[in-house]
This record gives C-alpha cells, structure tokens and sequence, in this order.
C-alpha cells in the first residue's frame, strides 16, 4: 500500500526522533518542514527536510508561538499535519487546537487528557482512577513533609518533577535516584523550588533497566488501536533514568493490552508512547511515563509492510486507508552515540564489558544517525563519537576487553 504524499508537515523540535520522522515520510515524498530553536543541529543535516525554520518555543510565549505557526502554514502551503515531538508542544497545540485547526492536521486530544498525561501527579490519579498499576508516590509540599516520610522510607527512591522540563532547565537534571534519608534531603534541597513545590517521591521498582517494556501505537477517533508493537529496553541512557541507546522488538500482551484498555477509557486518540517496568516482586508491570505523541524511540517499533506510528498518523490525518500491520520480532534499534555514552556508565557500575557491548548489537536493523541514503546527520556527530568510541576502549574497558574484578 503507498501513500499520497502531496500534504507537507510540519515538525516541532528537532532531535534524533525527529530524524526519524523526516526520513520516515521523506523516503515516501512527503515534504517534511522543520521548527527548532537552533538550525546548527545535526539532525537538521537530512536530506529529507524540506526546508528549517528558527523558533524557541520556550522562550516565546503562547500567544507569540500560536501566531507564528499560523505565519508559518501560510508560507508552506495547504493544510499541513503538525506534529510535536515534545510534550510541552503536545500540550501547547491542544491547547490552542481551535486557533490551528483551520490551519494544521493534528492528533486532536482534549487539553485536559494530554496534560493528565504529561503531568506527573495527575497521571498518578488517572492512573489509579482507571487500574493501571504504578508505582506509590507521594507529592510532598515542603522540606518538613520529606524530613517525616524520609522516616520510615525504603530506599532507594526516585525524586523527579511533575513538570520535567521546567526542573531540568532550572537544575539540568530531571530525576535523580537517593539511596538514603540524607541523600534525600540534600537533593529536595537542591532541586525543589521553594516557591512552586513540584517534586516527587516514588517508589523504584527493583530490576535492571532492560525490565522496561515499551509499546508504540497509533489510535483511530474512536480510540481503537489500530497499529502497536511492543518491546523493551536493551540500554538506556542516561542509565537507570533515561531514554532507550538500544532496544527491541518483543511481542507482550500484557503491556498491550493494559495500554488498549487505558487508551479506550480515556478516550485517547493518535499516536502514544508508553513505558512499564517489569516488578518482579509481584509479577505485575508498573506503569512509567506516557508519551501523548510521537516517541523518540518510535523508528524501533516497523512493521513487516514498512509502516510505523508517524505513517500511520498521516494517512489518518490525510483521509487515507489504514492498513494492517505486523510487528518485526527482534527487530534492534540503536541511538549510536548514546549507546557509546551508556556503555561508558555500565561499565563503571561493572555492568557491561566490550565483548558483551559488541555481542548486543547483532542483529540491529537501524540506526537513529546512521542511514546509507542519508549520512550527513551521522557524519556530523561522527567525531564525537568516535572520540567516545576511544573513550570506551582506553578507559572504560581494558585492553584484553575484558571487565576488571570488581573492586
């Protein structure tokens, strides 16, 4: 089945996801246009965008960013399918759907669902409200509030932020791991925002990190599903808290089924990417963050007939057939440098050796960088790499490739 390519789109924030989607409808003939904050980004190398214009969304407000999109489907012609690639985008555009609507094409969700989605403590309560298991967390509102649950705590626990990226502008991180009561209180003391309490205390569910099972989706008007694959992560980066360096095709039915069964009481529509982690203490799968849009990750999740989530969101959102779809069993993903990165941290907490590193990649089909009718972007991060490619052999691993007794 082909498409009809002849409707452009319009991509929000450029990364090694957003790559993915300009090579995934490009190939096909879409033209594919850009926003970012910077243009020197490499993923911005690609053939296969059309063209790339300069906007900060976090920088300019509501308003400002509502009226230059609008500037911006006046330029590039027709009625564009818009696609944010980040949460505060997805909520900035539903938000603000009935301004664009005469504009853009978009997964149409209501303001209030993508932010329960997006937002840590209210995820929590849609969470429990609905069944779905996850983790206990607690929203403590000030330094007396962590000091009394530091008490009685098992540890190790998470301290994340309901809004991640506002905490990881103001500090750099989005989440850390403590491993004691002082621990906690030191880093409540160093992330919180007195004035605006939004940290978290959640319960870390044991298990290493390729315990993540991830499915990625796409679901109709009527939020059925009509295309998912499930997997999990091999690698993440950073360790421990981080996105997927390195994962696979995996058939769940448990994880897919839980997401199908949250998505139609909700009433979700469009693209998700969702995370569960593997509680081997009870057997069950613990609910992470949900994505209410494109994933980073989704160029893991191909079928057999070549489709993936963003294809499926064009042809829905262009009035074209939807077709069957089957998952690639195996199928490997890589995030090239950051699997270099990954491997460098595993291999401090004597986790991961050479020979295991080099042995986890047979059988990867695709890179996020790397593709042979598209090698700008991989060029252009390839010295980096290659530095930490040296890195990795000099000094995280000895010469014999082999891992050091542990100490």
């Amino acid at each position: 089945m082909t498409l009809d390519p002849r409707t452009p789109v319009v991509v929000l924030r450029i990364h090694h996801g957003s790559l993915g989607i300009a090579r995934s409808l490009g190939r096909l003939g879409v033209p594919v246009y850009a926003v970012n904050a910077a243009l020197d980004t490499p993923a911005l190398r690609s053939r296969y965008w059309r063209h790339a214009f300069k906007w900060d969304f976090l920088k300019a407000s509501p308003a400002e960013s509502i009226e230059f999109l609008i500037r911006l489907a006046k330029e590039v012609g027709g009625k564009a399918v818009l696609i944010p690639t980040a949460d505060d985008l997805a909520e900035l555009v539903s938000e603000h759907a009935d301004a664009l609507r005469p504009y853009y094409a978009f997964q149409d969700n209501r303001p209030e669902l993508v932010r329960s989605l997006s937002q840590k403590r209210e995820l929590y309560a849609l969470a429990l409200r609905h069944g779905i298991p996850t983790a206990t967390t607690e929203f403590p509102q000030s330094y007396e509030e962590v000091r009394r649950f530091a008490v009685d705590a098992t540890f190790p626990i998470m301290l994340k932020a309901n809004d991640g990226l506002r905490m990881l502008a103001r500090t750099g991180t989005k989440m850390v791991i403590v491993r004691s009561a002082e621990e906690l209180l030191a880093e409540y003391l160093r992330l919180e925002d007195p004035a605006n309490p939004d940290l978290m205390l959640q319960e870390y569910i044991p298990g290493g990190d390729d315990t993540i099972w991830m499915f990625n989706g796409y679901f109709d008007r009527d939020s059925i599903c009509r295309f998912g694959i499930t997997g999990k992560k091999l690698r993440q980066f950073p360790i421990h808290r981080g996105a997927t360096s390195l994962g696979i095709c995996l058939e769940n039915d448990t994880v897919r089924e839980l997401t199908e069964r949250f998505m139609k009481a909700i009433g979700y529509r469009g693209i998700l990417d969702i995370g569960f982690r593997y509680d081997a203490r009870d057997g069950g799968y613990k609910l992470l963050d949900p994505n209410p849009r494109v994933g980073m990750t989704f160029r893991l999740f191909v079928s057999h007939e070549g489709w993936d989530t963003v294809r499926f969101l064009y042809a829905d959102l262009t009035g074209q057939a939807l077709p069957a779809a089957t998952a690639v069993e195996g199928r490997k993903w890589i995030v090239e440098d950051w699997d270099i990165d990954s491997c460098l941290e595993y291999r401090r907490e004597d986790l991961l050796g050479i020979g295991e590193w080099i042995g986890s990649l047979a059988g990867v089909e695709e890179g996020a960088w790397f593709a042979w009718d598209d090698p700008r972007p991989a060029l252009a991060v390839a010295g980096a790499m290659a530095s930490r490619f040296r890195s990795a052999i000099g000094r995280g691993w000895g010469r014999n490739g082999a891992r050091p007794a542990a100490v």
